[in-house]
């Protein structure tokens, strides 16, 4: 059992730390044990602190709970990935809102080449499923991982046919991973654990509440290149993840449907209002995320194959955002701590991957 995993754990649950207030603590102190280490008067001095958190975080002792919440997690067989660790999803981990623990059962890589989310309506017609049914069949030459939500309709039809494809799946849940909802669908969840899995932010044994399913949307939104909706009505929880998307600044797709169709007006409405691109093959998908698959991607250059998992993270956030930016801002996009970042920056300069500029900001050559 990892001593540093249960401080990560216990952070999440002291009172008023919130989100935004973990990882800048983190980023400052250099872990999460050494929070609860560092005297009150370090505390006071981070950014954003204050003395009332301090002597909070100070009387704090929720690390019992913070144990039994890892042992429920590993006694149904889940990983429990802080956002610090290497294998959570590097493009969640950029989302401002992103939780900073998931916990994961399945084999499949958070961190795929390329992926997108493919999301619809709960009372889908044939035509919405059969049309999913074909954008995940084309996908397959793509080597692209497919995250849904496991609920009716859209949903289940395209976790049901990257099953049929052998392509990886992921399903995200608004409960704990031991309350698959709705229960018919758990050995699919079960099933898709061989190559993809099952991924949720909340503790094992919470209910599938409904409050929690916006939430889960916004994770959905988050770890993907692009959100695909299928079939939605006006409103509905396929429309909040196409707008989160689209606040992530990923790109939105969707397919177009019969005017007057309750289950077109969703979908119609994103792209009449320019929220979403007309998806009307996986042509489209090739062209706007620039899937360039007659030759080697960046990415795949021995110099950049030769970084570590840190190096890595830094290098693609300064590809997208595309110019120089403060080490400050890079610290808390990347949430790596500034003296470990100063190092992994002086590295990649070295490498002549990244220079500095005035101003204590970093871009790539």
């Amino acid at each position: 059992m990892s001593e540093e995993l249960i401080f990560q754990i216990s952070l999440e649950l002291v009172p008023g730390v919130g989100s935004k207030g973990t990882k800048q603590l983190i980023s400052y102190c250099g872990s999460a044990a050494e929070v609860f280490k560092s005297p009150k008067n370090k505390l006071i001095k981070i950014p954003g602190v204050g003395d009332k958190l301090a002597s909070t975080i100070k009387a704090s002792n929720p690390f019992r709970e913070a144990e039994a919440i890892l042992i429920s997690a590993e006694k149904i067989g889940a990983e429990v990935l802080h956002y610090t660790n290497p294998l959570f999803p590097h493009r969640l981990k950029q989302v401002v809102d992103a939780p900073n623990i998931i916990y994961k059962k399945g084999s499949g890589d958070l961190n795929p080449k390329r992926t997108i989310a493919i999301v619809g309506t709960r009372k889908a017609t044939e035509y919405g499923k059969s049309i999913t049914s074909k954008i995940v069949s084309d996908l397959l030459a793509l080597d692209v991982s497919i995250v849904s939500g496991l609920a009716y309709g859209i949903d289940i039809q395209s976790h049901k046919t990257c099953l049929r494809e052998n392509i990886p799946t992921f399903a995200v849940l608004a409960g704990g991973l031991d309350r698959i909802y709705p229960s018919i669908h758990k050995r699919y969840a079960v099933d898709m654990q061989k190559a993809g899995g099952i991924i949720s932010e909340s503790i094992p044994g919470t209910k599938p509440d409904p409050h929690l399913f916006p939430a889960r949307n916004r994770i959905i939104a988050g770890m993907t290149d692009a959100t695909l909706v299928v079939e939605a009505a006006a409103k509905g929880g396929a429309l909040i993840t196409a707008h989160l998307a689209d606040s992530y600044g990923r790109v939105v797709f969707a397919v177009p449907g019969d005017v007057g169709h309750t289950f077109s007006e969703g979908t119609n409405k994103l792209i009449a209002t320019q929220k979403a691109l007309i998806y009307t093959g996986v042509e489209d998908l090739i062209y706007h995320l620039n899937w360039d698959l007659n030759s080697e991607t960046s990415d795949s250059k021995p110099e950049l194959q030769a970084l570590s998992d840190d190096e890595l993270v830094v290098y693609n956030l300064l590809k997208a955002t595309g110019e120089a930016i403060e080490i400050d801002l890079i610290a808390l996009k990347t949430q790596i701590p500034i003296n470990q970042l100063a190092s992994h920056l002086l590295s990649l300069e070295f490498k002549n991957i990244v220079r500095s500029t005035p101003g204590k900001k970093f871009g790539l050559v």
